[in-house]
């Protein structure tokens, strides 16, 4: 057999070793001083990087099946191998991407070169590289579309659980404003229509983003709405005590709602309120501002809460903003949600309350 033909299937074994991570047979073909001049990111250009290398891919890759489809022996005790590689990727990480359970396929041109029956110097030309870096770009694809999904779900449950109308108050001016943020939040608002017609003000923030906020939001409107017909009391306080017990027994326990609920009686113009962690509205009277403050832990967070409940009276031309956290981020590039209804009081001949227009 000629010294060209020796060289071949050297280089054969040397393959077929590689497909099998037959470390072994690595060390025994290799020279002391093997260079490998295309090694991966992170591995060492010389044997115990090389070897490396391949342990790593076959604890990544199952099933491979190697096609050498051909092979020359040139000058200066070099062989140059064309080859076609199919492997499954199902073990692990590679190059960033994640394992898909699909086949993955690539080419190469492979140099060796031989000296006294060891191989000394490898240089590759793949496509394997190149391969994972599109497989990387299409699961980065496939995930910003499931994340774009995800918040049209979430941006869906949202606008359902707001209330469709504002309600009418003869002598006051009801004022909703709400922006959603480019990530949807928990942030919400309710009015709840009782007995004596009486006005019940909700303003609440559900803690995280996306989907499971948004759940927990429409969730906590609808216990609110219930608890306040069911109840159908004079006391706000009351009202969050009860929804807290049922939240907490069914949200996760790293979530929680913060909540201001305030009840009105358009006819006194008393103003009664509780507070579940929130931030507290603002009163303008007077040209001044002042602000409505109340004790009480968020709803869900802790069970048998109790809410410290307090009163104040608006006079005509006096107004009230409630808000959720997202009103102060307005002007920021992310800005997050804000959900902002407002009470005014005015007599018939008095002009709209323009307390929005700083905000808008």
């Amino acid at each position: 057999m000629s010294s060209a033909e020796v060289n071949k299937a050297l280089v054969l074994r040397l393959i077929e070793a590689n497909a099998k991570a037959d470390l072994e047979t690595l060390d025994e073909l290799f020279a002391p001083d093997f260079v490998d001049h295309s090694p991966l990111p992170g591995h060492e250009p010389g044997r115990e990087g090389f070897k490396q290398q391949i342990a790593e891919e076959y604890a990544i890759f199952s099933n491979t099946r190697i096609n050498i489809e051909d092979q020359v022996a040139a000058e200066g005790a070099k062989v140059i191998t064309r080859l076609t590689r199919k492997r499954i990727h199902d073990r692990g990480e590679y190059l960033g991407v994640a394992p898909t359970g699909m086949e993955y396929p690539s080419r190469s041109i492979v140099i060796h070169r031989i000296e006294r029956g060891k191989i000394v110097e490898e240089w590759s030309e793949g496509t394997s590289v190149a391969e994972a870096m599109r497989q990387r770009l299409e699961q980065e694809r496939i995930e910003r579309e499931r994340i774009d999904q995800e918040l049209q779900v979430a941006r869906s449950i949202q606008h359902a659980s707001l209330p469709k109308e504002v309600p009418t108050l003869e002598g006051w001016q009801i004022s909703p404003f709400y922006r959603p943020a480019r990530e949807v939040g928990g942030d919400f608002y309710d009015f709840h229509l009782l007995s004596e017609e009486r006005l019940g003000v909700v303003v609440g923030d559900a803690t995280g983003k996306g989907v499971p906020a948004a759940l927990v939001m429409s969730t906590t409107c609808g216990m609110l709405q219930l608890a306040a017909r069911a109840l159908d009391s004079s006391s706000p306080g009351e009202v969050l005590a009860q929804v807290n017990e049922t939240l907490f027994a069914r949200i996760p326990p790293n979530m929680f709602v913060t909540c201001f609920y305030a009840i009105l009686d358009p006819h006194s113009g008393t103003l009664r309120y509780a507070n579940a962690g929130h931030d507290p509205p603002y009163v303008r009277r007077r040209g001044d501002c002042e602000e409505l403050r109340a004790r009480g832990m968020p709803l869900g967070l802790m069970p048998q809460m109790s809410y410290e409940e307090m009163g104040t009276d608006l006079e005509v031309g006096e107004a009230v903003l409630f808000y959720s956290d997202g009103l102060g981020r307005l002007t920021t590039p992310k800005a997050g949600c804000s959900a902002s209804p407002g009470l005014g009081r005015s007599s018939p001949s008095t002009a709209r309350n323009d307390l929005w227009g700083s905000f808008s």
